[in-house]
């Protein structure tokens, strides 16, 4: 499927990961956590810095290994380095996703840079604090197309990877049709009973996963713990001893489905708007899809 698990510690672990395989959507990892086969391992800017130096990729062994360079601001020469260097050294080998931009010409340097997947998107995640409180983003539908029409005069684009703020089956079907390869998905993860976050009764008791699972195939509330990974928990859990504003929240949310009958009801949703669209795979789906501005009346229509 086109979709990713967003690197975020109340999505997915090693617990779960193989669950979302099976289900045919592709992992990347909090940083911290070794993946199996094809699973995406984060590193931060400097922790990647440091393997280069040290000149070894870890748990390569000739097979492909598959890393997310794992940063907020994705606009930064270090990073052009650092991929320039990787690429050059493991070439094929290295599967490297990076990011995240904000606009289409960081887009397009970091694909020549080398880059095979960019996670496009600042500050519209439903974790994510940035755009309310610096100011700084991006609206994504337009993001996402200019990173489209950016790759088409490229001759080697990197994937573009949607990544923020999809509250629903018709943003990722929106956010494929407009030009995007893949969407990472964070929040509508977290709302699967099979999400590595915390699980609660009454919003505020703490129960083990499998109670939790049993609770809710008997109809009960269930709830989950989800964060943005720059809150000051996170920033805690990751050893840092001078910690940060954070530009994320914490909520306790309630569960709403299993992630095996969302994901099914996904694949029945898009294979309905491609048909609709006149589209037989999705390679013809992608950047299908003209959009136009509407009125806040049409909104509300909608969003009935």
């Amino acid at each position: 499927l086109p979709l990713f698990t967003a690197p975020m510690d109340t999505v997915v672990d090693s617990e779960n990961e193989q669950l979302f395989k099976d289900l045919g959507v592709n992992v990347c990892l909090p940083r911290g956590l070794e993946g199996k086969d094809n699973s995406f391992v984060s590193y931060s800017l400097n922790d990647f810095k440091e393997i280069i130096i040290k000149k070894e990729l870890p748990s390569i062994n000739g097979k492909k290994k598959y890393v997310l360079i794992d940063t907020a601001n994705g606009h930064i020469k270090d990073m052009i380095h650092c991929i320039r260097i990787a690429k050059k050294k493991w070439g094929k080998q290295l599967v490297l996703m990076v990011g995240n931009v904000a606009n289409s010409k960081t887009y397009e340097i970091l694909s020549d840079a080398g880059a095979d997947l960019i996670r496009c998107g600042i500050g519209n995640g439903n974790g994510c604090l940035t755009t309310q409180q610096l100011g700084v983003g991006y609206p994504m539908a337009s993001l996402i197309r200019e990173c489209y029409i950016a790759s088409c005069s490229l001759e080697n684009p990197a994937k573009i990877v949607a990544d923020g703020g999809m509250k629903s089956y018709s943003d990722v079907i929106k956010a494929l049709a407009l030009g995007a390869d893949y969407v990472m998905l964070g929040s509508i993860f977290n709302k699967s009973i099979e999400s590595c976050g915390k699980n609660y009764i009454f919003e505020n008791i703490p129960i083990p996963s499998s109670f939790a699972k049993r609770l809710h195939k008997l109809g009960f509330k269930v709830f989950k713990k989800f964060r943005g990974m720059s809150t000051k928990e996170v920033q805690k859990k990751w050893g840092s001893l001078k910690l940060k504003t954070s530009e994320g929240v914490v909520r306790i949310r309630e569960v709403e489905y299993t992630l095996e009958g969302w994901v099914d009801n996904f694949k029945s949703y898009l294979r309905s708007a491609m048909s609709y669209s006149d589209s037989f795979d999705l390679e013809e789906f992608v950047n299908k899809a003209n959009f136009i501005k509407i009125s806040e009346n049409a909104l509300k229509r909608f969003n009935k």
